[in-house]
């Protein structure tokens, strides 16, 4: 089997890429414009890389026949706030793909949407509910999850499937910088002996989902008998003092966190996903909890020297 994995040189299209290559032994392309990826994530690929833009249509040929697409490339840093270009790269970008999958004749699309889409709405948060996303990387992954939606039932001989990532962590998330999640930020405030900074009193809740179980997500949407979108999570919101706990436990240390106040006007107090599509469509059940997915997370940094 073939598969294009977009975003590939990103943090989830990377694991998923190798994850592929490794233990599915698949022939494995990946497509980047390496405009937020980074080549070091791939070091040790086997596969071909492609560096172009998914609003391109230069790429189509030079990827060679596909059985599947994973559609993860996005812009993804909540805090860009151009509106245009945000609109333009998820949504317009997504119907490029589309149109792709529609030209070479792919039967199969795995793509990446988000809890964004529920912004601060009821918990736990089901597929069904209102979407009142609370900004524009929010808004544009409900505007492709419509767009899913119109195309899949246009395409009944084509299975498409979305996964609303809830907030995820792990290897690879190195090079996204300040838009890495919680978990490597104060990992790396612990390491340097400071105190960890989380907003007053670390209550917030968060459906934290580790990597691994994105990437086994991804797998179990490669055989969905359906199309549709489901929410990719654990399915049980810990709160940042729990989060600091876990990786005082993994680092070794005791290091008490330091409590500020949140200074943005817009803050998901919660995020808490409701599993039961995803269990019934992809018999998709988590496996890492939060003390083992930091755990292992914490092993891998230090065999990173990070």
């Amino acid at each position: 089997m073939r598969y294009l994995v977009t975003g590939g040189a990103g943090f989830i299209g990377s694991n998923l890429a190798f994850t592929l290559a490794g233990e599915r032994k698949a022939d494995v392309v990946i497509l980047d414009n390496f405009s937020s990826g980074n080549f070091k994530n791939l070091i040790g690929f086997k596969g071909d890389v492609v560096a172009d833009d998914i609003m391109s249509r230069e790429w189509w040929d030079k990827t060679g026949k596909v059985d599947a697409v994973f559609h993860e490339a996005a812009i993804t840093d909540t805090t860009v706030h151009d509106q245009k270009r945000m609109m333009e790269v998820n949504v317009e970008g997504f119907r490029n793909i589309l149109r792709f999958v529609l030209e070479k004749g792919v039967k199969r699309v795995v793509y990446a949407s988000s809890a964004g889409v529920y912004g601060n709405g009821a918990c736990p948060m089901t597929e069904e509910q209102p979407l009142t996303p609370e900004n524009v990387y929010g808004f544009s992954k409900a505007m492709m999850d419509n767009v899913a939606r119109e195309f899949a039932a246009a395409h009944a001989d084509i299975t498409l499937v979305g996964l609303r990532y809830f907030n995820v962590y792990g290897p690879r998330e190195y090079y996204k910088g300040h838009a890495a999640s919680m978990m490597y930020q104060l990992y790396l405030q612990m390491k340097a002996g400071k105190r960890p900074r989380i907003f007053k009193f670390g209550e917030q809740m968060r459906d934290f989902v580790y990597v691994k179980d994105i990437v086994r997500a991804n797998l179990k949407a490669l055989e969905a008998k359906k199309s549709g979108v489901v929410n990719a999570a654990t399915g049980v919101p810990e709160n940042f003092n729990k989060v600091i706990e876990c990786l005082n436990k993994a680092m070794g240390s005791s290091i008490a966190p330091e409590y500020f106040d949140n200074p943005y006007g817009f803050f998901q107090v919660k995020t808490h996903a409701d599993l039961g599509l995803a269990g019934a469509y992809l018999n998709y059940r988590p496996e890492w909890g939060l003390e083992a997915g930091i755990a292992d997370y914490v092993k891998e940094l230090k065999k990173a020297g990070i």
